[in-house]
Parts: C-alpha cells; sequence; structure tokens
C-alpha cells in the first residue's frame, strides 16, 4: 500500500513537472517571437535553477527516480529560457554597428549582482 501510494504521488510529481517546464517553454518562445527579453527576470531563472539543481542533487542522494527526472525536466527547459533571454536580453549596445554580445560568464556574474552595484551590459 504505501509504495503503491508512492508510486502515484511519483507520477503525479512527473506530470506536474512536465507542466513546469512546459511553462518555461512557453515563456522562451513568447521572448523569441517578440525578440525581446526586457521583461524576463533573470533573477528568477537563477534561483529557479539553483533550485532544481539542490532538488536533483537530493533526488540522486536519496536514489528517487521521480525528483531525478522532475529536476532533470525544469533545469533544461530552464536553461533554455536562460539561454533565450541572454540571447535577446535589451543590451545597452545592442543596434550599435561593433555590438558584441558579453560571453556567459560576464552575463551570469552580472544577473546575480544587486542592481544597484552591478553594471548595465
Amino acid at each position: 500500500m504505501n509504495l503503491m501510494l508512492k508510486d502515484i504521488f511519483g507520477g503525479l510529481l512527473i506530470i506536474s513537472s512536465i507542466l513546469d517546464a512546459i511553462k518555461y517553454t512557453l515563456q522562451a518562445n513568447k521572448i523569441r517571437h517578440i525578440k525581446n527579453a526586457k521583461s524576463q527576470s533573470r533573477k528568477f531563472i537563477n534561483f529557479a535553477i539553483v533550485n532544481d539543481i539542490i532538488k536533483l542533487i537530493y533526488g540522486w542522494l536519496i536514489f528517487d527516480w521521480f525528483i531525478i527526472i522532475s529536476s532533470l525536466l525544469a533545469i533544461g527547459c530552464m536553461l533554455d529560457l536562460w539561454y533565450t533571454t541572454y540571447w535577446f536580453y535589451p543590451y545597452r549596445m545592442r543596434g550599435c554597428s561593433n555590438f558584441k554580445r558579453p560571453n556567459l560568464l560576464l552575463y551570469l556574474v552580472n544577473s546575480i549582482l544587486p542592481n544597484s552595484i552591478r553594471k548595465r551590459l
């Protein structure tokens, strides 16, 4: 009975994780469609990725396939959203003839820093 209940809720966890992943995919598709990530919060994506990485490590430590699969689904779609946001972020010099995006590491560090001390990209 206990194992069956665990499997039922594990299946529900996978289904809800698929819906969660679809949410991030829809958000990335919207950014690609309008070609601007101005309204996207970079901190939100960073916190969500960290949350699911911790969940993935926890699932690996207790060896729970339901948690591992749900975390991998979410992380994959979040990384797609993160990269889409990086690609369409409204950089200061966008539109200039010599425009060049910053490297991914600089973008990541810039997205973690508070607005009061970060330099506008």
